[in-house]
C-alpha cells in the first residue's frame, strides 16, 4: 500500500525559497511604482515583524471609483516583558508621528504596534527602531514571538528570575539570518539590547529553526502560580516559575496552549497548555529548544489551520510529548510538581517597588495612546516621561506601568495626568479595568466585526446594565475581538465577545478571570445593540444565585452554563436568543 505525500502549505515553499527570509523584500519596498506587494514578501514580511494591508473603511468607495485600495503596512515590535526606558518611549512617540498614523498601540503581547505605514517609510522606521536598540525581527511570523513575563519592576528575587529568563530567552529564540539586518539596515547590526541575538558560530544559517522555520507562529510566556498577569496557559510554551518563598525552584513546562480558531470548523479550537513536565534550573534552555524542535518536527505544514502546537499535544497525547521531549533533551524528565490556585495582579494603581520607589499602573484603553477629546492619553504621558524620566513597562492587559517614581512625586504626577483627563485606578470600574479589545477595523484584514472602535459605548452600556443589576463593583473579565483568532483572548475571560459577521457577535461565558479555564458559546449572531440586553438577565442571576465572592464565570461554571443561557433565554424571551 502506498502511502499518501502530504503537499507543504504555500508559505512553506515561500520559506524555503526565500533564502532564509530574504526573498525580494527590498526591491518591492523600493518600487515606488505601486504601493502593493507580492504574496511572497506578504508573507516574508511578516517575520520582520510586519504585515501588508489596506484601510477596510475606505476600500468599497475607492473600489467604486476605480481606485486602487490604500494599501498601508503595520509594524510590530520585540520588546520582551514589555521594558523600555523613557528615552526610547519618548523616541517611539516621534516615529509614530513621523511614519505611522500618530499613535502607539500597546499589544495584548506586551508589545508596540504601528499602524496605516507607507511602503516609503518602512525601512526608515524600522532602521530608526534599531538605532534606538530595539528589534521588529520576529515581531510577526512563524518563530518564537515576544517573549512574555510579568513587566512589574518589583525588586525582588522572583521578578529578578522571570526577567533574566525572559531576556536569555528572547536572545537564544531569536532568528539567526542576516537577512533583517542586510533589508533594513543595509548590513549594520546596531541593536545591542538585552535580547540581542546569540551569536551564531555553528556555520548553520537557523540552527534551532531550520530553513523552513515553525509550521506557525509560537508564543513562550513565563509566570508564577501567584501572578498569572500574562494569560501564560493560553501560549504554545507555557513556563510556570516555582518559587520556595524567594529560592526559585525550578519550572513546570505546559505545552499546547492557543485560542484561535475558525467559525465552523470543528478542526480549529482554543485549547489552554496542559502541564507536560517538571524541568530544574540547568536544563531551562535544553528544554525550551527541545519544546520548539517537537513543533517544529511534528506540526503539520501542510495546513496551517492545523499547524499549531496545540493540534498536536492535542491529537497525540501529554505522554507521547513527554517521551519525545526526553529524546530531545536526553534524559528523563520528572512529572510536574503541584501548584496552587493561579491569582492575577493587573498592577493598575500605585505599587510599591520594595526599593523605596513606586510605580503607577495607567490603564489604555484597548491599549491605544491617542488623544480623544477628553482624554489627552498620549499628551498627558509624553509630558509626565518627559519631566520624570523614568522607565517604562507594557502590560498583557494593553496597560502602561510608568517606574522608579519616588514618594514626593505621587501627586504631582496624577495630576499632570488627571489635568490631560487621563483616567487613572480611582476613576474607572471594573468592567472598564477588565476589558480587553482586539485592533479589527479599519487595519486588520481578518476582522469580521468591530472591536477597539466599538469597546467604549459597549463598556458604559454594559456598566449601566450592572448598575442595575447591583454588581457594577463585581471584578470581571470581558474580551471583545473582530475575529476568532484570538488577540485579545476572548475565549479565555469571564466573557469572551467574538465577531460574526459585520455588527454581530458569538458570545461566550464560563471563563475564569485567573486564566485557567476557557469559556463556551451560548449565544451565536447576537447584534451589538444587543449584547447588553443580552448579559443583563446572566448578571441578575448571578446576583441572587452565586456564593459569597463567586466571580462570573466561576458562578457559570458551577451553576451551569445550559442552566445559565436557559435562564436568560427565558427572561430576553426575543427570537435572536431563541
Amino acid at each position: 500500500m502506498t502511502e499518501t505525500v502530504k503537499k507543504l502549505s504555500g508559505a512553506e515553499n515561500i520559506k524555503l525559497a526565500s533564502g532564509h527570509l530574504k526573498g525580494k523584500i527590498a526591491a518591492e519596498l523600493a518600487d515606488t511604482s505601486t504601493q502593493e506587494v507580492s504574496d511572497e514578501t506578504y508573507e516574508l514580511l511578516k517575520f520582520h515583524g510586519s504585515y501588508f494591508g489596506y484601510d477596510r473603511d475606505s476600500a468599497t468607495a475607492r473600489k467604486k471609483a476605480g481606485l486602487e485600495k490604500e494599501y498601508e503596512f503595520m509594524v510590530r515590535m520585540k520588546c520582551p516583558g514589555g521594558k523600555l526606558t523613557a528615552a526610547q518611549y519618548l523616541a517611539l512617540d516621534v516615529l509614530a508621528e513621523k511614519y505611522a498614523n500618530g499613535t502607539l498601540r500597546i499589544t495584548t503581547r506586551e508589545t508596540f504596534q504601528f499602524h496605516c505605514i507607507k511602503k516609503v517609510g518602512m525601512k526608515p522606521l524600522i532602521a530608526d527602531i534599531n538605532h534606538l536598540l530595539l528589534s521588529t525581527l520576529g515581531g510577526c511570523g512563524d518563530v518564537v514571538r515576544n517573549i512574555m513575563m510579568c513587566p512589574a519592576p518589583i525588586k525582588d528575587k522572583i521578578h529578578a528570575k522571570l526577567e533574566a529568563d525572559g531576556y536569555k530567552l528572547a536572545a537564544h529564540c531569536a532568528p539567526k539570518t542576516s537577512s533583517y539586518y542586510e533589508v533594513w539596515l543595509d548590513g549594520e547590526k546596531v541593536h545591542d539590547y538585552k535580547f540581542n541575538p546569540t551569536a551564531n558560530d555553528g556555520g548553520v544559517a537557523e540552527p534551532l529553526y531550520g530553513d523552513t522555520y515553525m509550521p506557525r507562529k509560537f508564543k513562550i510566556a513565563l509566570s508564577t502560580p501567584e501572578d498569572n498577569c500574562v494569560d501564560v496557559l493560553t501560549n504554545d510554551l507555557a513556563i510556570i516559575s516555582l518559587f520556595n518563598g524567594q529560592e526559585h525552584a525550578g519550572y513546570n513546562f505546559a505545552l499546547g496552549g492557543g485560542l484561535g480558531m475558525k467559525h465552523g470548523n470543528a478542526k480549529t479550537y482554543p485549547r489552554l497548555a496542559t502541564p507536560i513536565m517538571y524541568v530544574p534550573n540547568e536544563l531551562f534552555i535544553p528544554a525550551t529548544e527541545a519544546v520548539i524542535k517537537l513543533q517544529r518536527d511534528h506540526g503539520d505544514r501542510t495546513d496551517r489551520q492545523h499547524a499549531r502546537l496545540k493540534y498536536v499535544i492535542a491529537e497525540k497525547g501529554e505522554a507521547w510529548a513527554k517521551s519525545e521531549l526526553e529524546k530531545y533533551i536526553g534524559r528523563e524528565m520528572d512529572a510536574p510538581k503541584p501548584i496552587g490556585k493561579f491569582a492575577v495582579e493587573d498592577h493598575i494603581g500605585w505599587h510599591e517597588q520594595l526599593d523605596g520607589k513606586w510605580f503607577l499602573g495607567v490603564p489604555i484603553s484597548s491599549g491605544r495612546i491617542v488623544d480623544r477629546e477628553n482624554e489627552q492619553i498620549r499628551t498627558g504621558l509624553r509630558a509626565v516621561i518627559l519631566e520624570y524620566g523614568m522607565n517604562l513597562a507594557l502590560t498583557a492587559d494593553q496597560n502602561i506601568l510608568l517606574c522608579d517614581i519616588e514618594t514626593g512625586e505621587k501627586l504631582r504626577i496624577e495630576k499632570i495626568l488627571h489635568d490631560h483627563g487621563v483616567k487613572l485606578h480611582g476613576d474607572i470600574t471594573p468592567v472598564y479595568r477588565n476589558m480587553l479589545a482586539c485592533v479589527a477595523y479599519p487595519t486588520c484584514g481578518k476582522a469580521l466585526a468591530e472591536a477597539e472602535r466599538v469597546k467604549l459605548p459597549l463598556v458604559a452600556e454594559i456598566e449601566k446594565i450592572m448598575q442595575q443589576q447591583g454588581v457594577l463593583n463585581e471584578k470581571i473579565s470581558i474580551r471583545i475581538a473582530g475575529c476568532p483568532n484570538g488577540c485579545s483572548r476572548p475565549t479565555v475571560g469571564d466573557i469572551g465577545i467574538v465577531g460574526r459577521m459585520p455588527d454581530h457577535y458569538a458570545l461566550h461565558i464560563g471563563g475564569d478571570f485567573a486564566g485557567t479555564r476557557l469559556n463556551e458559546k451560548i449565544f451565536d449572531k447576537v447584534h451589538y445593540d444587543n449584547i447588553p440586553a443580552a448579559l443583563s438577565p446572566m448578571f441578575a442571576l448571578w446576583k441572587d444565585k452565586r456564593n459569597s465572592g463567586e466571580e462570573f464565570g466561576d458562578f457559570c461554571t458551577r451553576y451551569g452554563i445550559n442552566e445559565v443561557k436557559k435562564y436568560a433565554v427565558e427572561q430576553l424571551n426575543v427570537d435572536w436568543a431563541k
